[in-house]
């Protein structure tokens, strides 16, 4: 008897193909796994300020959260040039045009000091008006804890303003590692000094919501002389000229076409979600406070989405800079694939434990109890906030900022503002006092801090979904910076 042994073999892939993702991949993960650290080391300044004052109570916590938000609002303004930064600089790596990145970094740091001070002024001067513009549920005490809380941290602004796009021009250049070691020392400085003033230990004053932001602010202070000073010595080929620092308008506009439109976008989304903060803040103290450290307990989960958008919004824009589309698509895939694993596996844990969460920040039982279901709700979100953070990051790398401008506007002023005042306080709230509407939707479903985040997470799955069609579609390829 013949015996015969037949064996399929798989199909064979083609040359190179095993070491094309290989490299992609490292690449990515070389890129993303130190922008996650510098995001959670940037994340935790807030984290820090958060969980020393959060023992202090309800309104030390409101008085931050508050606060934060004008600081938040200060950043957009910043992330306008540095968007343009990161994108003309990679396209300029890409194409192996140091002299053009060179170039492009001295314009943005003019930018950026000029942006900077503007908003040192204004936050000195109109602290006071700011805070109690959102605070309208907040006590007295609380808007004072926060008015000087903003104060403080405003005055170091044109030195965080240097710091965040020093960042962006090295991330441009495919170094993700010095931000995050910069990033830090900022956090070394603010943990060391905002416990020890808080808390005045060694014979220090007890300063309380005050000393968390002295911390703050000297430790980004230090982290923007510490940014200036390694461009100035030179990084990946990036090298801030002592002479020179003249303003050119031709590459200013290259960078503000790029730049301000992903500004607009921040800027709106800013005024969209203080707009989501007041209608939180209108239901007490309490949902303040709860607001808070919901949003520092989940900030964690976004962390993968933030690293991989930025591994996205840099290989994307070399890839094209190099004349390989192709290669730039597939980065983008492959930064999200990585992103939304790690995020669900993180959404499973706030799942799972919403209540360990909170009270890693504070005691309080109210706070505690009002923020356990907004988790829950947030972590089912996940993989739509994946695809909008790191789709987001592959467009603007390519120069296609219009596309986040319109579809992360669009989906916050028409799902997420209407749903967040349907689901807690009405629709009233929003319309004349003659329009007269039935009572379920006049005086709102009364779902609270949880109505509001599910009206979030509804609004996250429009913008993912959106941002992932945009990409797959393709025209991004076609744009010039």
């Amino acid at each position: 008897m013949k015996l015969s042994l037949s064996i399929r073999l798989p199909r064979r892939r083609p040359a190179g193909s095993v070491r094309f993702w290989d490299s992609l991949q490292g690449e990515i993960l070389r890129l993303a796994i130190p922008a996650v650290g510098e995001q959670l080391l940037s994340l935790m300044v807030g984290l820090v300020d958060t969980f020393l004052v959060g023992h202090l109570g309800q309104q030390a916590l409101a008085a931050v959260g508050l606060a934060n938000q004008w600081v938040m609002m200060a950043t957009t303004l910043f992330g306008a040039v540095a968007v343009g930064t990161t994108a003309l600089i990679a396209r300029a790596v890409g194409g192996k045009d140091w002299k053009l990145a060179n170039r492009a970094l001295r314009q943005s740091i003019l930018l950026g000091v000029g942006i900077g001070l503007t908003a040192m002024v204004l936050g000195l001067s109109l602290a006071g008006p700011l805070v109690r513009l959102l605070g309208s549920g907040a006590d007295a005490y609380a808007l004072q804890m926060s008015t000087t809380y903003l104060r403080v941290v405003a005055s170091i602004f044109a030195l965080s303003t240097l710091m965040f796009i020093a960042n962006a021009a090295m991330r441009g250049a495919g170094d993700t590692r010095t931000p995050f070691i910069i990033m830090l020392v900022v956090n070394l400085l603010n943990a060391g000094l905002a416990w020890l003033l808080v808390n005045g230990k060694f014979g220090l004053p007890e300063l309380g919501v005050t000393g968390s932001a002295i911390g703050a602010a000297v430790g980004r202070g230090v982290g923007g002389l510490l940014a200036l000073g390694l461009l100035l010595r030179g990084r990946r080929g990036l090298r801030l000229a002592r002479s020179g620092l003249r303003p050119d308008r031709a590459l200013i506009g290259r960078i503000l076409r790029v730049g301000l439109p992903s500004g607009a976008e921040s800027m709106l989304f800013r005024i969209a979600q203080m707009i989501f903060f007041s209608i939180v803040a209108g239901l007490g103290t309490a949902t303040i406070a709860a607001q808070q450290v919901a949003i520092n307990a989940t900030s964690i989960s976004f962390l993968p989405g933030f690293g991989f958008a930025v591994a996205a919004t840099t290989l994307v824009g070399q890839n094209l800079g190099a004349h390989q589309p192709g290669r730039a698509e597939r980065s983008g895939y492959v930064a999200f694939a990585w992103g939304v694993a790690i995020m669900v596996v993180l959404g499973l844990l706030l799942f799972a434990f919403p209540g360990a969460f909170m009270r890693f920040f504070t005691t309080d039982v109210e706070v505690i109890e009002l923020g356990m279901t907004p988790l829950r709700i947030i972590a089912l979100a996940q993989p739509a906030l994946a695809a909008a953070m790191i789709f987001a990051g592959g467009l603007r790398g390519a120069g296609d900022t219009m596309a986040p401008l319109w579809i992360n506007n669009l989906s916050l002023w028409s799902v997420r503002i209407p749903l967040a005042v349907l689901f807690t306080q009405g629709l009233s709230l929003l319309l004349p006092a003659a329009v007269n509407l039935p009572s379920w939707l006049g005086n709102g479903l009364g779902w609270g801090l949880s109505g509001a985040w599910l009206a979030m997470s509804l609004d996250m799955v429009i913008r993912g979904t959106s941002m992932l069609l945009r990409f797959r579609g393709g025209r991004w390829k076609l744009i010039r910076v």
